[in-house]
């Protein structure tokens, strides 16, 4: 009927908006690594979840109002799985958001999607550019301050590493210029002293770990056969030493 209201506890949001979940291979390949990466960082905080791809809605009853951050994470929010992130349902917003962003995206990651996490209290939002489509330096933070973006200095090293401090996560941002498109972005715990690593990575580091762990192993195995060899050499000796000759 004319004029009828549909209750907002009927309306569905979908947890899809038909999009691929990136343009090309370097994108898909950096989004999972730092989704892999912060989720494994973080997985022993059962507050902080971390996501990506995943459709948020900041307005009830509005399927409109929505924006897909391709990496975030919110702190202060039970880790669980979710289908879509309403944002009436949860404690808070995203802390951080990361966009792997290019020319054919420039327009609404430096758009519409800046002024709905602003609107929305996202502490930084972060750009990525993995193929210098037009983003100089490629990557690029800002952080909300009343209300507005200001850009959160990076500085570059002689070894052409570009290194950004993103105080919502308590991590380094480092971009390494001469690395393959897929790797250049890395986060960096500085307190660790050491790269965040996705789970391939990890599996990989893991694999590698083994298999010095059995060859360490086996060394150490010939290394007690030649002990044990030394040994029976020199009892023979101490016997023969004591037995009178013919």
């Amino acid at each position: 009927m004319p004029g009828t209201v549909i209750p907002v506890e009927t309306i569905d949001y979908p947890d899809s908006d038909g999009l691929p979940m990136a343009e090309n291979d370097s994108q898909r390949k950096t989004m999972t690594y730092a989704i892999e990466a912060l989720d494994a960082h973080f997985r022993n905080h059962p507050d902080v979840y971390v996501s990506g791809n995943l459709l948020l809605y900041y307005e009830e009853g509005n399927r409109q109002a929505c924006v897909a951050p391709d990496v975030f994470v919110v702190r202060g929010v039970p880790k669980h799985e979710r289908r879509s992130y309403l944002l009436w349902e949860e404690a808070k917003g995203p802390d951080f958001v990361l966009e792997v962003t290019s020319r054919s995206t420039r327009g609404v990651d430096q758009g519409k999607k800046r002024e709905a996490y602003a609107q929305l209290g996202v502490s930084e939002y972060w750009l990525y550019d993995p193929t210098g489509d037009y983003l100089v330096p490629a990557l690029q933070g800002s952080r909300l301050v009343e209300g507005r973006y200001d850009p959160i200095p990076h500085a570059e090293g002689s070894d052409g590493v570009l290194t950004a401090l993103s105080e919502a996560l308590g991590l380094e941002l480092r971009l390494r210029a001469r690395a393959p498109v897929q790797e250049a972005l890395r986060f960096h715990d500085p307190v660790r002293g050491e790269p965040l690593r996705s789970l391939q990575e990890a599996e990989q580091g893991r694999e590698e770990a083994e298999a010095n762990l059995q060859q360490a192993q086996a060394q150490l195995q010939e290394l007690e056969a030649t002990r044990q060899a030394l040994e029976t050499e020199l009892r023979e000796l101490r016997r023969a030493r004591r037995e009178p000759g013919p």
